[in-house]
């Protein structure tokens, strides 16, 4: 009798799972559910790629998880260091995408900045990424997966000896676009069994979702930073393009529901200053205002980091300070952010990557980049 051929199936990337999911794929392949958590050390706290080297596991488990999965994060395309520590990696993807992590070393503390999405979709417009256009979304393993290979560069030891404090979901893309790998890789960034960091320590930045921001309040404890950079809806439907869906009135009431759901914690504010855009009294004062709606919350200013073809120009110090002092007096809580890695075009804002291009801003971004030349000729 004549029998059906069964291919195996495909290997998965351990990487891909949540802890949760990980002890449904032990389950699933007729191992205990306990299992799923050796391992799960093995990968987060020894930073361990090879089933063979995970001693405490059984031969006959270690040649069945060399069957049937893997553990892969993204290849190092190459990496940098900055004159003032910062470190960036630019990490493949496949068929010739790549995004890029930074690193960024304080005396009390190190955080990594991770990227979501292969470029952005948003179309900010004062922000490198988005002159690459948009690919696609990261699964999983390459959001976790930038992590991994920051925290091995770096001799990161979870519990231990933490060079790693601190991640933001601040570089490319739009995290909320890619809700439930971002949030499962965030759960990766959380659990005890992964790198163990506390709720305060783990940042999702957003150009302004509204319903995902509260989707996210209902589905993991982490902390919130909204993209503003402008405190009136016609400046910032021209500065953040999403504006226009979801206004900052609707913006500001999503959320005080995240503070009501989270009366402990707070959110932080972003503002890149931009010269004679959105850095006047006026505008201060108009930022005041939207505060006074939001107690014990933070303004972070950041000084707008150029790039190539930009037609935005950074404030001047004297205006940033201005700036500054006017909130402070107005008793908003005002933090300055000080330009890390620009050297090496990874401050913030400058995060470009290499992006197969599906949504043609690429090319458009060149083209006027053309045109003003020939211009200027």
């Amino acid at each position: 009798m004549n029998q059906a051929v069964v291919n195996p199936p495909e290997k998965v990337n351990l990487l891909d799972f949540d802890r949760q999911g990980l002890r449904d794929f032990f389950t699933q392949i007729g191992e205990k559910p306990y299992r799923a958590e050796q391992v799960m050390k093995w990968i987060y706290h020894h930073l361990e790629d090879n089933f063979e080297n995970m001693t405490d596991v059984g031969k006959a488990l270690r040649a069945k998880l060399e069957a049937s999965c893997y553990i892969a994060p993204p290849k190092t395309m190459f990496d940098k260091a900055a004159a003032d520590g910062t470190h960036k990696w630019l990490l493949g993807m496949d068929g010739g995408n790549a995004v890029e992590a930074v690193y960024i070393p304080e005396p009390t503390r190190g955080t990594l900045c991770v990227s979501s999405q292969v470029g952005c979709g948003l179309n900010c417009q004062f922000c490198s990424t988005a002159t690459q256009g948009f690919n696609r979304n990261l699964a999983t393993s390459e959001i976790i997966g930038q992590m991994w290979v920051a925290a091995k560069y770096l001799g990161n030891v979870t519990h231990q000896n933490r060079r790693i404090t601190n991640v933001v979901m601040m570089g490319m893309g739009e995290p909320l676009l890619n809700f439930d790998n971002v949030t499962k890789a965030m759960s990766l960034m959380r659990d005890d069994l992964g790198f163990g960091l506390a709720s305060k320590r783990v940042t999702l930045s957003t150009a302004g979702l509204v319903p995902m921001i509260d989707k996210l309040s209902e589905t993991i404890d982490v902390s919130l930073a909204v993209s503003l950079h402008a405190a009136n809806d016609e400046l910032r439907t021209e500065l953040v393009p999403l504006n226009k869906r979801y206004p900052i009135a609707e913006l500001m009431a999503s959320c005080q529901r995240w503070l009501a759901r989270k009366p402990r914690t707070s959110i932080t504010f972003e503002y890149t200053l931009m010269k004679g855009v959105n850095d006047q009294p006026e505008h201060a004062r108009q930022l005041i205002k939207l505060m006074r709606r939001m107690p014990n919350c933070k303004v972070n200013l950041i000084p707008f980091n150029p790039f190539p073809g930009t037609r935005f120009e950074r404030s001047d110090a004297d205006t940033i300070r201005a700036f500054q002092t006017q909130l402070l007096n107005a008793n908003v809580l005002t933090m300055l952010r000080r330009t890390r890695g620009d050297d090496i075009d990874a401050a913030c804002g400058q995060l470009k990557g290499q992006v197969l291009d599906r949504t043609r801003r690429q090319a458009e971004f060149r083209k006027r980049l053309d045109e003003g030349a020939s211009h200027a000729a």
